[in-house]
């Protein structure tokens, strides 16, 4: 896929807003890194999966992500000898315990999502992992005394010292005369040494090391006589208690590192299940659809909206502006026509719909579901090309025709069967006729390679290529003449009409001049404006009916969808009905139920068939309750 043109579409845009819907970095991380694939069963089974995660998380709920991080780089890092901090342990327990409710629901959800079913495999059982290290390390990072016997034990022996060395400093701090001496009547620490704060001028009345002095010169840090040999002790024990310490964060990260490749292949299953949880969140609150895939290269949008123009209208009214709703089109391309040719007036939606078109072939290449209306389809392309300008900026200029013209001879080389060509302006930069002239060429060569093309133009004769040429076709943006503002709706099968002599007009120009303008138009132009008024309403009607033929399918697919759907029900009733029969007809005096009037189980007492009835005991009483009032028991009881 053509690099240049997923840029020029803004699909990282579409990246960063998918990324926002994924609950974990590991999904945001798959989201950032999207790209679009060209293999129509691959495109398939993504959008399976965003269907069927759609429907089971009705009853289910999304997938859970809670306590799931990225830790692929630590587990990677892995090895001896240095082992992994503890902090990082912990992180790496409280993911691999995270991955027990994932198996947990992904076991729930079970046949009914069988695209996700491969994922669920690749899901492997952690949590004796995890439950090593949150035997030996807490969540804030602490190692249990518990984590081994030697462990506690020194840790026993260190308290045992700090206790004695409390005694010395009690005893000291007792003292009167020992206190006169302290700047402060209590021991401090330096280097994890018990000291006394003395008095410099009291230098040599207390036995023991001076460790240092303070700033101003004016206290001494003694560590008294009797105290050096226990802290003496600590400071060794607690260079093993280190020792031992780094032994068992040495031995867990062993248990990690022996599990690299499990981890890591569950983590990559748990992306992309958090990535189909975030397509299924954007779909949701944007209102997408997955798009039917055709493998004859047809493309159908109905009520197609640009989907980052959404997002900054949605954003514009979160922030308090008004609410603004995306124009929605209706574009085909590749039934009756390969290539249409889009006029209209400036900021019309022209361009828009050029990158609308673009953009939501690249989302369904990613399996992301598209703002669109129900029955819509999408090729998979091989190639997308985009050549798209700021309107805003292009000039009658050398530099802007030669890069316009570079741009098109890239796309040339590089179209074929499969591709999707996008030309904003075709033909733009230099004189009409001669632009007008390499536009049709352009047409016409992509014709020839076999690509389907949406090209927009200013230049009126290009209009005429679709009545002159196979496969070829006009569209239009429609300008409402009574408020000369556009609507950005699109017509097809219309060329845009021109509307300047309108547009004066309406703006007060003096009728002469409106005639003499008229009759200034060479005779092209007025040629072109009889063959477009004569079809106009044999393709209206033709448009017209086209929609109602999709609607009425839809319609019959609705009606179907809810036959099937009831037809299941009904199917499901009454394999239960027949399951409760026969458990009934089985029962006896002693069997457990379920009593439903009472919400709690019970015990056969006597079965009563002929009255349609059963006498059950419940803890302290007998009830005779009606055979549809008792079921199987329940799992829980």
């Amino acid at each position: 896929m053509d690099e240049t043109s997923i840029h020029k579409l803004e699909f990282d845009a579409i990246r960063e807003t998918l990324a926002g819907h994924c609950g974990s970095q590991l999904g945001k991380g798959l989201a950032l890194s999207l790209s679009p694939v060209t293999n129509p069963q691959t495109v398939r089974h993504w959008l399976d999966q965003v269907k069927e995660l759609t429907a089971v998380s009705q009853e289910h709920a999304l997938p859970p992500m809670g306590g799931v991080h990225d830790i692929r780089e630590h587990v990677r890092a892995a090895a001896f000898p240095a082992p992994l901090e503890a902090d990082v342990l912990v992180r790496v327990a409280e993911t691999l315990q995270a991955t027990e409710a994932l198996r947990n629901w992904l076991n729930q959800v079970g046949a009914a999502a069988p695209s996700l079913q491969s994922l669920g495999r690749r899901v492997s059982d952690l949590s004796p992992i995890a439950a090593l290290i949150r035997d030996a390390i807490d969540e804030r990072g602490h190692i249990h005394d518990h984590a081994t016997p030697r462990l506690a034990t020194i840790r026993r022996a260190i308290e045992d010292a700090k206790g004695r060395i409390r005694s010395v400093f009690d005893r000291i701090l007792r003292q009167s005369s020992q206190t006169r001496m302290l700047q402060y009547g209590a021991a401090t620490f330096h280097n994890d040494r018990y000291v006394l704060p003395l008095k410099a001028e009291h230098r040599g009345r207390i036995q023991g090391i001076i460790h240092r002095s303070s700033e101003s010169g004016a206290t001494l840090f003694v560590e008294p006589a009797e105290s050096v040999e226990l802290n003496n002790t600590i400071v060794r024990l607690r260079d093993e208690e280190n020792k031992e310490i780094t032994q068992i964060l040495r031995g867990l990260t062993q248990h990690v590192h022996g599990a690299t490749q499990v981890i890591v292949e569950t983590l990559g299953a748990i992306a992309v299940l958090d990535l189909v949880s975030g397509k299924c969140r954007y779909a949701k609150k944007r209102m997408c659809v997955c798009p039917t895939i055709s493998d004859d290269g047809k493309l159908e949008l109905y009520e197609a909206r640009h989907p980052l123009l959404i997002e900054l209208f949605a954003q514009e009214a979160d922030d308090g502006g008004k609410e603004r709703q995306v124009v929605p089109i209706d574009i085909r391309l590749g039934d009756d026509f390969d290539v249409l040719i889009i006029t209209g007036p400036n900021t019309g939606g022209k361009t828009v719909t050029l990158k609308t078109i673009g953009l939501l072939a690249l989302m369904t290449q990613c399996g992301v579901p598209i703002p669109v209306g129900e029955g819509s389809t999408m090729p998979v392309y091989k190639k997308i090309f985009v050549d798209v300008g700021d309107e805003q900026s292009i000039h009658q200029s050398l530099s802007t025709f030669s890069s316009h013209l570079a741009t098109l001879l890239t796309i040339i080389r590089g179209s074929g069967p499969g591709s999707l060509v996008l030309i904003d302006e075709l033909g733009a930069g230099t004189d009409p006729d001669e632009g007008a002239a390499i536009g049709r060429a352009v047409i016409t060569e992509l014709l020839q390679l076999g690509a389907t093309a949406v090209v927009t133009t200013h230049l009126s004769a290009l209009k005429g290529v679709a009545f002159t040429t196979a496969r070829v076709d006009n569209a239009s943006v429609e300008f409402d003449v009574e408020s000369l503002k556009p609507t950005f709706r699109i017509r097809l099968g219309e060329p845009g009409n021109s509307n300047a002599l309108i547009i004066a007009e309406r703006l007060g120009m003096p009728a002469r001049l409106i005639r003499l303008a008229k009759g200034f138009l060479d005779d092209r132009a007025r040629v072109l404006s009889k063959a477009i008024a004569g079809t106009l309403a044999s393709r209206r009607e033709a448009e017209a009916a086209r929609k109602t033929a999709r609607e009425a399918i839809l319609q019959a697919h609705r009606e179907r969808d809810l036959y099937e759907r009831e037809k299941r029900e009904l199917e499901e009733s009454q394999e239960a009905f027949s399951r409760w029969t026969q458990w009934v007809n089985a029962l006896r005096a002693g069997d457990e139920v379920f009593v439903r009037p009472l919400n709690r189980p019970g015990k056969v007492v006597r079965m009563q068939l002929q009255q349609q009835t059963v006498l059950v005991s419940a803890g302290a009483m007998d009830l005779e309750v009606g055979l549809r009032d008792i079921e199987m028991p329940r799992a829980d009881d």
